[in-house]
């Protein structure tokens, strides 16, 4: 199986899952400005879409899209309750969460990392992404996880697009209960080692 992934992209989430699953993979460099491979390959020829996660499964078919890849991986290995069981409420409460980040946030992030994007504009997403972390810091104010006691693949994504506010001038400092749940997912091994992997931190 081979992960298609850009250093400190969304792309990080689903390598943390895979790290947390255990099951064997390759994680393979695909850069978003190049948009080639180590060796050269032209990465549209990988995925049409040109961007990360890709997720290559051993049979040679290919996923694509965040949400769908850590759902996918999460089932394989049910023991590890990284997703509830399909068909259940708590499983539609992870959807409905992966569906937030994936579009209130991860998408609330996308024209602050636009070039030329007017100061002016970006302010107002500022504003937009405050409140809907506002809703996120609301919502762990008791369990340590968004679904409650057991860290799940929604945790992993909330971790990754949390991590970019700093590089683009949002500001969390006042969510006491966000940076506790950041703090608790950072410390995880598979966390770890994934970001040591992408040389997103040193040492170990």
């Amino acid at each position: 199986m081979k992960l298609y992934y850009s250093p400190g992209a969304c792309s990080l989430s689903p390598h943390i899952v895979l790290l947390e699953s255990g099951l064997a993979f390759q994680a393979v460099m695909a850069s978003t400005k190049t948009h080639r491979l180590a060796d050269g390959t032209d990465y549209y020829t990988i995925n049409p879409k040109g961007y990360v996660p890709l997720l290559e499964l051993d049979s040679g078919e290919r996923l694509s899209e965040g949400p769908a890849i850590v759902q996918w991986i999460a089932d394989q290995v049910p023991e590890k309750k990284l997703a509830p069981p399909a068909g259940t409420m708590a499983r539609y409460r992870l959807v409905e969460w992966l569906n937030f980040i994936s579009t209130e946030l991860h998408k609330g992030f996308s024209p602050l990392f636009t070039p030329g994007m007017p100061e002016e504009a970006k302010a107002l997403f500022r504003s937009k992404l405050g409140d809907r972390f506002a809703h996120v810091d609301a919502a762990l104010a008791e369990p340590p996880y968004l679904l409650g006691e057991d860290f799940s693949v929604a945790d992993a994504y909330l971790f990754v697009v949390s991590s970019w506010a700093k590089h683009v001038g949002v500001d969390l400092s006042r969510f006491a209960h966000l940076a506790r749940f950041l703090e608790r997912v950072g410390a995880r091994p598979a966390v770890q080692q994934a970001m040591r992997a992408e040389g997103l931190i040193r040492g170990g």
